[in-house]
């Protein structure tokens, strides 16, 4: 059964909905499942001013994507790359600290969810390969 706070983050929809205005874009495809997002980043040098996104998705996919969307606003991209990182890492391993600012991940990112990781680190992996790190 999927978890209430899953729910929620993928009901917060403020970011949803391409733009046409972005310094980065990309679009990614789940070959495990099918699920599909593009982003639309804007950022200069050192900061991210914003991103928004599209699924065609599963309900963990767009919590991820939700979550991830609100969190890199007016972010330094060393300390994005630095933190995304540490959180890919953290798929195969327990009791690892996760970034103060993405701790939110928690929520998705459990052993309930283990089959779902491909999922949840779409929109992670689609804004990394966006920012070539």
């Amino acid at each position: 059964m999927i978890n209430e706070d899953v729910f929620k983050l993928a009901s917060n929809t403020t970011n949803v909905g391409l733009k046409n205005r972005y310094s980065h874009k990309i679009s990614l495809k789940n070959t495990t499942c099918g699920d599909k997002i593009t982003i639309e980043v804007i950022a200069d040098t050192k900061k991210i001013h914003s991103m928004r996104y599209e699924t065609v998705s599963c309900l963990y996919c767009e919590a991820s994507a939700s979550l991830l969307s609100q969190k890199i606003k007016n972010m330094n991209l060393k300390d994005f790359k630095k933190d995304l990182i540490i959180i890919k890492k953290i798929s195969n391993k327990k009791n690892i600290t996760f970034p103060k600012k993405f701790s939110d991940f928690k929520k998705l990112l459990n052993s309930d969810n283990l089959n779902r990781f491909k999922c949840i680190f779409l929109p992670i992996d689609a804004v990394l390969k966006a920012f070539k790190l």
